[in-house]
Formats: structure tokens, sequence, C-alpha cells
């Protein structure tokens, strides 16, 4: 009796692009596994949540009492939008270094991965899923306080939680390429002198017309800054076609960092 396996829907078309062994389309495991993994350590998986809201209180109110508004907008409802993209970025980014990390230097968690069924692109898949959740949840709970303190002004703001999935997402796709590359826990060093001067000078605190042209030019091809720019339109209402340019530079850099990430587990894991 001959036995038919059923595949799933856009796996012809996924085989002729992904060699066979790559890919088996089981990357929701590893995201089941994270979950249950950090059910019982729920305390330190939010506690990123919090760091966005005391800038907004420290510098959104505090500083705020000091300026009145920037390009027109109230200086809190200014500030809040960017932290919320910083807290996609921060939620996705780290979990995509430091715990990638672990796995895959002490854990040895893949090589037990790659025994079963599943490859490289799997694990890049399902790692940057969980990623990917991690930040949305820090924004969904920093989003609540937003609405709480008043400072989501147009309907339009109902498209900024996807808006920052997709900020999760790419960020969590290029820190996982990133982390493929390191020797060492010195190493991270360097991700955290990345993340700084993205959080400090993507027009997180101030517009980008403080800068000197060279400088603005730089900044603008950042990926907070592009983060910033989707979250703050959204949230005041400032949407145009030029939104599609943003979403489309995250989209980019997601399907690079994914596939970077797969090609190099594929080589650390299968050397």
């Amino acid at each position: 009796m001959t036995r038919v396996v059923e595949r799933p829907a856009g796996a012809g078309l996924l085989l002729r692009v992904v060699p066979p062994g790559l890919y088996a389309g089981r990357a929701r495991v590893l995201v089941e596994r994270a979950y249950l993994v950090n059910r019982r350590a729920w305390l330190s998986l939010v506690s990123g949540f919090f760091e966005p809201v005391f800038f907004l209180l420290s510098l959104g109110y505090g500083f705020g009492q000091l300026v009145s508004a920037v390009d027109g907008v109230p200086y809190p409802a200014y500030v809040a939008p960017a932290l919320l993209a910083a807290s996609a970025m921060n939620g996705a980014i780290f979990d995509a270094t430091y715990n990638l990390f672990f796995k895959i230097k002490y854990a040895r968690l893949y090589e037990a991965v790659l025994a079963t069924p599943m490859g490289p692109v799997d694990i890049a898949v399902g790692e940057a899923c969980w990623a990917l959740l991690r930040g949305g949840l820090y924004s969904a709970g920093f989003l609540a306080v937003m609405l709480g303190f008043g400072l989501v002004w147009s309907p339009w703001a109902v498209l900024v939680l996807p808006a920052c999935l997709l900020v999760a997402l790419a960020f969590a796709a290029v820190g996982m390429a990133a982390t493929t590359f390191m020797r060492s826990w010195q190493d991270f060093d360097l991700v955290q002198l990345l993340v700084l001067p993205l959080f400090l000078f993507s027009t997180t605190f101030y517009p980008l017309s403080v800068y000197p042209a060279w400088l603005r030019a730089v900044v603008q091809w950042t990926p907070l800054y592009h983060a910033i720019e989707l979250t703050r339109a959204l949230t005041t209402g400032h949407v145009g076609w030029g939104l599609l340019g943003h979403v489309g530079y995250f989209a980019v850099m997601a399907a690079l960092g994914v596939a970077v990430a797969a090609r190099r587990l594929g080589r650390l894991l299968t050397a």
C-alpha cells in the first residue's frame, strides 16, 4: 500500500527556492519550546518593558516641562512613539543576540534540533518569530501606557502594533545574523555600542533638523530612524505614501537577516 505524504500549501514553491534538508516547515516548534521555557521566567521576560516607561516619565514629562512642542506636537506625544519603536527594537535584538549565542555555544540546543527533520532555516525563522513576539509584547504594553496617558491622537494608531511587529522581526533577523559571527561574550559590547547611538541619535528626543546636513544623511539610513518615523506618523496622524518606503526598508532588512542567519547557522552547526 502506497503512503501519501501531504505537504503544506506553498511547500512546492518553497522547495524550489530552499534546498531540501534546510527547511521542514516546523519553525513553530521552536516558538513553542521558547514559550515553555520562558513561562516560568516571565518576570525577566517582561522586565524590558519598564525601560521606555521610565524614559517617558523622566524625559517626556520631566524634560517636557521645558519644551512646549516639537513640529507642532506636544513633547510627550512626540517622544512616546519613538520610545515605542525603541522598545520593539530592544525586545527583539537582545533576545536574538544574547539568548541565541548561549544556545549555540553553551546549550548546544541546535545540534539536537538538526538531528530531527528540522533544518537551519527552521531555526532562523523560529528564533526570529520568538524574538518578534517578545518585541511585540514590549510594544503592546508600552502602547497601552500611551493610551492611558492620552498620547495617541489618530485612528491610524491601530496599525502601530503591526508596524512594531515588522520592526521587531527585522531587528531580530539582523541580530541573529550578527550573532553567528560572534566568538565570545566580549563581542556583545559591540551590540551595545551600536544600539545606544541608534537610541540617542535617531530623532528619539529631538527632530532631524537639529543635525548638520551630512549627519542628517547618515541618520536617515539608520533602521531605528525609519521605525520612529513610521510609529510617529501613525500615532500623530501624519500619514502619507512615504510610509511604504519605511515598510519596504524593514521587509528587505528582515529577509536579508533571515537569509544570512540561516546560511551561517547551517555552516556553524553542520561543519
